[in-house]
């Protein structure tokens, strides 16, 4: 990875405090790993999800998974809004919680997720 994208990395680490300083999520239980691969349908066409990784933690990181790869139809991000809005910045942190991953991918998959790292870093130093 370029020495740019490493220091940049290292601005966003810096300034976490102040980007998340007043995010105070309540503990959520989380599917973990909830991508657009993880997803179907029964015979009857009643949605399942699979292949979980459970912990607890902030509803959003469920929510920014969702959007890494492909994302989820429009329905379902309708129907979570209106049974419980996302809190406002909730853009700029899935930008972050998605890094992790994308920062994972690139380290088992190399190169090709180098720009995906770098526009999620960026978006993560965006003043909203």
């Amino acid at each position: 990875m370029s020495r740019e994208i490493v220091a940049a990395a290292r601005e966003l680490l810096d300034a976490l405090d102040t980007v998340l300083g007043d995010h105070a999520p309540a503990p959520s239980l989380l599917h973990g790993d909830l991508w657009s691969g993880n997803w179907g349908a029964t015979g009857d066409g009643t949605a399942v999800i699979f292949d979980p990784a459970v912990y607890f933690g902030d509803r959003e990181t469920d929510i920014a998974m969702t959007r890494l790869f492909g994302g989820f139809g429009p329905d379902f991000y309708a129907a979570y809004e209106a049974a419980w809005p996302l809190p406002g910045g909730w853009q700029r942190r899935a930008e972050l919680y998605n890094l992790y991953h994308l920062l994972n991918h690139f380290n088992l998959f190399g190169a090709g997720y180098v720009a995906a790292v770098r526009s999620a870093i960026d978006a993560g130093m965006r003043r909203h």
